[in-house]
């Protein structure tokens, strides 16, 4: 496993997304991504799992202290009540005294930032969450997030064909990590035939081509999803080789500007 250091936290950078998961599902896909070796979680609010998630860590008995789990607020809830109250239930529901990191899902464009994120730091100071950061955040507003409070993190998405290479700037400058969702581009790297020849010589998938690509960039986590407990396991058998400096460049020359996440209310994104 390779490990992400921001302050004084050890994040693995190969973790489990759980969206689209929900009931016994999401249950024994956590419980078996545990076992299979995963020690980082992500859920949200958002996705109505966060009781799904528990039941899960739970049912893999292993050691709280070992987890790095993640949840998020929705971008309704972006007030010192909403926040209060989400990260609250989120808690009960995941069945658990704190969170690692707690992100605003998705910026809102008449939210009080200085409020949202002094609530946050709030409820870091009473423990509730280990650290705190943003999802979806473009650059402009990234720098504006950090110069008010400390936050670790900007959750996007990004894979070979979105480049993200506005916000990895201000992430570089100010020590943050980026967690990386959507990272195969729904499949999309399945076809990709400098990938499929790339896994050939490693006798490695596209998927885990990509996925290694991702890790073994600088304070770059991934959280990939799956259903299905063999892809859990391929997508968690990346640590055995490294790709090369020109490999990993091939790979940023694919982007294509491609944003497959766009909802109605998106912020204006970085070009």
């Amino acid at each position: 496993m390779i490990f992400i250091d921001i302050n004084q936290e050890q994040i693995p950078a190969l973790g489990l997304g759980t969206f689209g998961l929900t009931g016994q599902d999401c249950r024994t896909s956590v419980a078996d991504a545990i076992s299979l070796g995963y020690r980082h979680i992500d859920t949200a609010k958002m996705y109505e799992n966060e009781q799904d998630v528990g039941s899960g860590i739970q049912d893999a008995s292993v050691d709280r202290n070992d987890l790095f789990v993640t949840t998020k607020i929705w971008h309704t809830d972006l007030s010192h009540a909403g926040i209060t109250a989400g990260l609250e239930d989120s808690l009960q529901k995941l069945q658990m005294d704190y969170v690692n990191l707690t992100l605003i899902h998705w910026p809102s464009s008449d939210m009080d930032l200085r409020e949202c994120l002094d609530t946050l730091m709030e409820l870091q100071q009473a423990g509730k969450t280990r650290l705190i950061g943003v999802s979806n955040f473009p650059s402009s507003l990234l720098k504006e997030a950090k110069a008010l409070a400390p936050i670790v993190c900007n959750q996007v998405e990004y894979h070979p064909y979105l480049g993200q290479s506005a916000v990895l700037n201000v992430l570089s400058e100010h020590q943050m990590m980026l967690t990386a969702y959507c990272p195969i581009a729904k499949g999309e790297v399945l076809e990709d035939q400098y990938l499929i020849n790339l896994g050939k010589k490693y006798g490695k998938s596209p998927t885990q081509i990509t996925l290694r690509w991702l890790v073994q960039q600088e304070n770059i986590a991934a959280i990939p999803k799956s259903g299905s407990s063999k892809r859990r396991a391929s997508n968690f058998d990346i640590f055995d080789f490294s790709l090369t400096d020109e490999e990993i460049a091939n790979i940023h020359a694919l982007h294509q500007n491609r944003r497959l996440i766009n909802p109605h209310f998106a912020p204006v994104w970085d070009n």
